[in-house]
């Protein structure tokens, strides 16, 4: 079955606007949580722009009394700085059940491209084991029209995340179909390679249904930004429930 986790970082953009502790990001995933999500994801990034370091601890600890998964989102290249002590150390302090590595820097406004496995192979390699270490299920974000998505597996990830944006792009102009046949192919061979797939970008109650009935086997989905905003029409605990109702209609 599909799980979902909600991804908070829009949570923490509105707190951040006005300074302060409101809304409450913990408050927020409990109550995703109480809906009957299965999970919550970060994102922390190097600027702060949302989530935050005392952020990634205090949901951890809420994620571990839950005993649901918490699931901690960054790029394996960038350096600590100060107000971010970098992926590794959030991941050592909190033990995440999955890392999920992205290749995004800080001039890019949301995360839009999967890594080049051919070409980061020789540094996200030892990154990959460090976090295998900690006990972290790895999964990796990646292009569904890039070749070489089988390579994820031989670089010790045991997950995929495809970007679903494009898709999302293309079902908002009707146009979906091609664009399913591209993921359910990669998907296809990610799994044929040993790897788990999740999906997560853009992602709506919209479009989500249609992807998860062409794209076979998708073990996760993280989704935030869409969840969030309709929630500010609906509720969360209504919204959540929403996305519920679409992953079980879709199998």
């Amino acid at each position: 079955m599909t799980v979902l986790s909600v991804n908070v970082n829009k949570i923490a953009v509105l707190r951040n606007s006005r300074g302060g502790a409101e809304p409450d990001v913990v408050r927020a995933a409990r109550a995703c949580l109480d809906a009957g999500a299965h999970g919550i994801t970060v994102h922390p990034r190097p600027d702060a722009r949302h989530i935050r370091d005392y952020d990634v601890y205090a949901l951890a600890e809420l994620a571990h009394a839950r005993g649901v998964e918490f699931n901690i989102e960054g790029n394996p290249f960038a350096p600590p700085r100060a107000g971010y002590p970098g992926l590794f150390e959030l991941c050592r302090q909190t033990r995440p059940a999955q890392a999920t590595l992205v290749p995004d820097g800080d001039d890019q406004l949301t995360s839009d491209h999967g890594f080049d496995f051919q070409r980061d192979a020789d540094t996200l390699r030892p990154r990959i084991a460090e976090l295998r270490d900690l006990g972290c299920r790895i999964s990796v974000f990646a292009d569904a029209d890039r070749d070489g998505i089988e390579r994820a597996a031989e670089l010790g990830a045991q997950r995929v995340e495809l970007y679903t944006g494009p898709y999302a792009e293309a079902f908002a102009a009707g146009a979906a179909d091609a664009s399913l046949a591209t993921f359910a192919d990669a998907a296809r061979r990610a799994q044929a390679a040993g790897l788990g797939v999740n999906a997560g970008h853009d992602l709506s109650q919209a479009n989500l249904g249609a992807f998860l009935r062409a794209v076979p086997n998708v073990l996760e989905v993280s989704i935030g930004h869409a969840l969030i905003g309709e929630a500010l029409y609906d509720g969360l605990d209504a919204t959540v429930r929403g996305y519920l109702a679409v992953i079980a209609g879709a199998r």
